[in-house]
């Protein structure tokens, strides 16, 4: 199209170029060069950017140019060569986190401490042993977000601890292994006091029975003389959790505002000890539980000061109308329930003050999904089952077309968000379901 067909200025386009996602930039960036100028040139329309590199012999310098120009910060490096990683430091200078996926070669991966903006670190799924040692020890002041999964290390277990235990500047550790070799304690404490502004920890519980009293409690010369010191964590995600606990070894953990149990390999036994956690942590405000006990085995030990709930377990009706009565104030609800029908209908009785709420709309009668209208506080449904026909194509991510076909929205479902926004007022956001943090690997598929 010439230019002078365009009636509208640069600046309204970019406006209007902020409200598409990477899939439709991308879209729109194939229609003309005009508009692939324009979104080219401003790098802010690109801010979420992230990319997957796994074929590196097809990229040539036109690709490298073009990531560079949208200072992508995000890469996912899967199934490469220690010699394709040689040029990305000096290609991608404004990287600040990388992902390491499948990985198949075992040489050390040092190259990766070139990226002199990196503060993001993950590595899961790999395909032979790893040797990250080096790698931490020259990122030891400079990563503040590691993620390990599904990886085999090179290194003993307890000589990792002790690597990722001198990185003290880390605030997130996530740490998810097979359960085969079981951390020793003194190992776990010299990790707890190595890490003094670590706010979130997500652990691997498979190998653990019962945690001792002081599995919390690092010794030092204070805790002898004043009990125990509360730890920094703000956030902690227990993976695989069954384990017996007393609430004197949750006293460190007391400022705890976030949890999360998964139980993903593991059949919980007959004692719910999850109890034994909600009582012991009387600020908690966000509760996440995928599998385990049904709701009503906990739903009472909850405390009122939860405003944000993840529930993705079974539960009956009565289950959730006791909820209700135990969290009338709660403001976040993401409900996928094991079996049960019927609950969409309670939500707006039983939660009147939600502001967000993720959900599914399968099965869903229509009276029931348009009857959220009644959540005057409502301001973001997030519909998980969005998608039908194909996987959702990951967000900011180059290859964005999944084989066969564009992922796309039932009419059933477009329909039901259309008469929803009129009986609001276009008042609630409804989105699909929002992708993860590439950088976060939470080991759920």
């Amino acid at each position: 199209m010439p230019l002078k067909e365009y009636s509208l200025p640069e600046e309204v386009w970019i406006h209007a170029f902020t409200f598409l996602s990477t899939r439709d930039k991308h879209s729109v960036r194939a229609t003309c060069r005009y508009f692939r100028e324009v979104l080219d040139k401003n790098v802010y329309l690109w801010k979420d950017f992230s990319v997957v590199l796994n074929d590196f012999s097809r990229y040539n310098r036109g690709f490298w140019r073009t990531l560079a120009r949208r200072n992508v910060r995000t890469l996912v490096l899967r199934e490469g060569k220690k010699k394709y990683l040689r040029p990305l430091p000096d290609a991608l200078p404004s990287v600040t986190g990388v992902a390491v996926d499948y990985w198949s070669e075992p040489q050390p991966l040092d190259t990766l401490a070139r990226f002199s903006k990196l503060t993001s670190l993950s590595f899961y799924n790999s395909q032979c042993p790893l040797d990250l040692c080096p790698l931490l020890q020259l990122l030891s002041l400079q990563v503040t977000r590691l993620s390990v999964c599904n990886v085999k290390l090179r290194s003993p277990t307890v000589q990792f601890i002790s690597t990722v235990s001198k990185m003290r500047n880390l605030t997130q550790l996530l740490h998810h292994h097979d359960g085969t070799e079981r951390i020793p304690l003194r190992a776990f404490h010299d990790l707890l006091s190595g890490l003094p502004r670590l706010q979130h920890l997500s652990w691997e519980m498979v190998a653990h029975r019962s945690l001792p009293d002081n599995f919390f409690s690092p010794p030092s010369v204070q805790q002898q003389l004043e009990g125990p010191r509360p730890l920094p964590l703000s956030s902690l995600e227990l993976l695989n959790y069954d384990t017996l606990v007393t609430r004197e070894a949750l006293a460190p953990l007391a400022g705890l505002r976030r949890l999360s149990v998964l139980h993903l390999y593991s059949v919980p036994g007959p004692q719910c000890h999850l109890c034994t956690w909600l009582l012991a942590l009387p600020r908690l405000t966000h509760l996440s539980v995928h599998g385990g006990h049904r709701l009503g085995a906990w739903a009472d030990c909850l405390p009122r000061s939860v405003v944000g709930l993840t529930l993705c377990v079974d539960l009956t009706l009565d289950d959730l109308v006791a909820l209700g009565a135990r969290l009338p104030q709660l403001q976040h609800l993401h409900l996928e329930p094991w079996g049960a029908t019927g609950y969409v209908a309670l939500v707006p009785e039983l939660f009147p003050q939600l502001r967000t709420l993720k959900i599914r709309h399968h099965n869903v009668p229509e009276s029931d999904f348009l009857g959220l209208a009644l959540l005057d506080k409502l301001h973001h449904l997030e519909v998980l089952d969005w998608y039908c026909g194909h996987r959702r194509p990951a967000e900011g991510h180059t290859h964005i077309r999944p084989a066969g076909g564009h992922a796309s929205t039932s009419p059933r479902l477009s329909n039901l968000i259309a008469q929803l926004r009129h009986l609001t007022n276009n008042r609630v956001h409804i989105t699909p379901k929002r992708q993860q943090d590439p950088l976060l690997c939470q080991c759920l598929s």
